[in-house]
């Protein structure tokens, strides 16, 4: 779904110059504002990955900047690798939740030092393969990865043919998925929904009709107060496991890891960016509060900024030490 891990990086060809909210961002330029700036600049540019959850930490910290703090903010969707090149050129100033790239860390935050750590966002993140409580209920072993061949006729569709369906999201996404099913020697098919929210309306026609069925998915997410899911349980996860798949994904044979997720700002706007750097770095909120804000983008159908006002107006007690 993202580079959630150190292996599952979003494939990502070029940085999509899709702007939202107050402006087009200006993805040409090569360094931030704040490069030069002798005080506080009152243009902020703040990446957003695709996912909803991203886009709601997004929304919240845009809304706040914009009037609480009286700044013009530009949105733009970029893929994760790609942020952290345009994070380190100054072509966006920060980055809300990142999911773990050690490489992007070492080089940029620890070489260059173009890029701060601008500390936890305070969700956990965590990618598993998921199966419907009521298909867990009923057969309880399915838990267990080595019993997933037994239920793999319950799980065929007609796009994943004689075997069973592990349904991912985008093509685009890079997964651990197909390396799993093949070292692991699954009679399973990795099947593309298309997007998440294809993948989101899939698993909850199958829900509707109590069907059965095995997906990639991930934690936090809003779609399970509506759709209650149980992790099967892979291999476990290991270190060594992690550096071998790091230097050859194919190989990888071992579950996905637990990840705080944190934030990342340029490191001139860390410096000079007064008021809308210091706001992001105290960003700092929980699984339900951002699963809240994604409800309400995802499946109630609010523009994003609509979202990020209602939960303002709810939680005056969460951010207003943010802005202080």
């Amino acid at each position: 779904m993202r580079k959630r891990t150190t292996w599952t990086v979003v494939a990502a060809a070029a940085l999509l110059a899709t702007a939202t909210g107050c402006g087009a961002a200006d993805m040409t330029r090569q360094s931030s504002p704040y490069a030069n700036a002798a005080g506080d600049g009152k243009t902020v540019t703040l990446s957003v990955q695709s996912w909803v959850g991203a886009r709601a930490n997004t929304a919240v910290a845009k809304y706040l900047l914009e009037k609480e703090l009286g700044y013009r903010v530009d949105t733009v969707q970029v893929d994760e690798v790609p942020a952290w090149d345009a994070l380190s050129q100054g072509r966006v100033d920060a980055l809300m939740e990142d999911w773990g790239h050690p490489d992007q860390e070492k080089r940029y935050v620890a070489d260059k030092k173009t890029v701060t750590d601008a500390g936890e966002l305070g969700v956990t993140g965590h990618i598993g393969w998921w199966v419907p409580k009521y298909f867990a209920d009923a057969h309880p072993d399915v838990l267990d990865w080595k019993n997933l061949d037994k239920y793999a006729a319950q799980l065929r569709t007609p796009e994943s043919g004689s075997k069973g369906q592990l349904l991912d999201g985008s093509p685009s996404y890079v997964t651990n998925d197909k390396a799993l099913v093949k070292n692991l020697k699954l009679d399973y098919q990795v099947v593309f929904a298309g997007s998440e929210a294809a993948q989101i309306t899939q698993l909850k026609q199958f829900a509707k009709e109590k069907k059965p069925f095995l997906t990639y998915w991930y934690e936090p997410q809003w779609l399970f107060n509506q759709v209650p899911m149980v992790e099967v349980k892979l291999p476990e996860y290991t270190d060594a496991c992690a550096e071998k798949g790091a230097a050859d994904p194919a190989t990888v044979d071992c579950a996905y890891p637990t990840t705080p997720l944190k934030k990342y700002l340029n490191t001139e706007f860390a410096k000079k960016g007064g008021k809308a750097a210091r706001l992001l770095k105290n960003f700092h909120w929980s699984k339900a509060d951002q699963n809240e804000v994604a409800q309400m983008i995802a499946e109630d159908r609010l523009p994003a900024d609509e979202a990020a006002k209602r939960w303002v107006q709810r939680h005056p007690d969460v951010w207003r030490a943010w802005v202080r």
